[in-house]
């Protein structure tokens, strides 16, 4: 199984060195014992890279788990089985996912307090995102409040944590609607938790920045109806420089 260098609290790694696992020529696929790409999941796209090794180097377009094995998706020269890489991240991809996967917990957050509404989907992008909530129904006024709550929790500038956690314990924590706890196997003890300040805690597997002021300023730049019940909201971010 590849180790997953970035948990619990690693997000800004941006180099690795690993050893190829298994190589599948016919779909360029590489398996590595030890990985700093994030595979695809939880609304987070893949990170993207470079892989380099004595006989060449390969551009990391898709990371994908199958069958319990993180495949890396190269474009150009693939390594031998055997071989030592040394793993590049494209880093203005995944801090940007980064701020949006943490903006995106502020939001859920703030609607869940004031709305009583759960988080039903989410997508992230490196330059936008958007959250579907139920149940919802918003007037063209809650939007702005959102955003409101959102960038005054920003503006505090709270610390973000990541650690794993006894599951029972992080279960006791994480309030009713925040997390879809029973879609994650029981087996899967202990969990990574997010923790902002003292307003949020969540089970999140995703990468994320460590401070709130990272992420700028938000807007809300499009309120939807998706059906029955359901709302979409989608943000921008216009924030500091590159970390």
């Amino acid at each position: 199984m590849t180790e997953q260098l970035y948990l619990p609290d690693d997000d800004y790694r941006r180099e690795f060195d690993a050893r190829v696992e298994a190589v599948d020529e016919s779909n360029g696929t590489v398996v590595l014992d030890r990985t700093l790409f994030y595979k695809e999941g939880g609304g987070q796209p893949p990170d993207h890279g470079r892989l380099s090794f004595e006989s060449g180097e390969g551009r990391v377009v898709d990371v994908r788990k199958d069958h319990g094995e993180i495949r890396h998706t190269v474009e150009g020269n693939l390594p031998k089985e055997g071989a030592t890489v040394h793993g590049e991240l494209d880093w203005e991809r995944r801090y940007a996912h980064m701020r949006y996967h943490t903006a995106q917990h502020v939001v859920s957050k703030v609607v869940l307090d004031e709305y009583g509404a759960s988080t039903a989907g989410n997508q992230i992008h490196d330059d936008r995102a958007r959250i579907d909530f139920t149940p919802a129904a918003f007037d063209e006024d809650d939007p702005r409040a959102i955003e409101e709550r959102a960038n005054a929790l920003i503006e505090r500038d709270l610390s973000v944590e990541k650690e794993n956690r006894p599951r029972a314990a992080l279960e006791a924590e994480t309030p009713d609607g925040r997390s879809n706890l029973d879609l994650i196997p029981d087996d899967v003890d202990p969990l990574r938790a997010v923790t902002i300040g003292d307003v949020d805690v969540c089970p999140c597997g995703g990468t994320h920045v460590d401070r709130l002021g990272e992420l700028g300023e938000l807007t809300i730049v499009d309120r939807s109806s998706k059906g029955a019940d359901t709302e979409r909201i989608e943000f921008v971010l216009d924030g500091p420089e590159q970390a």
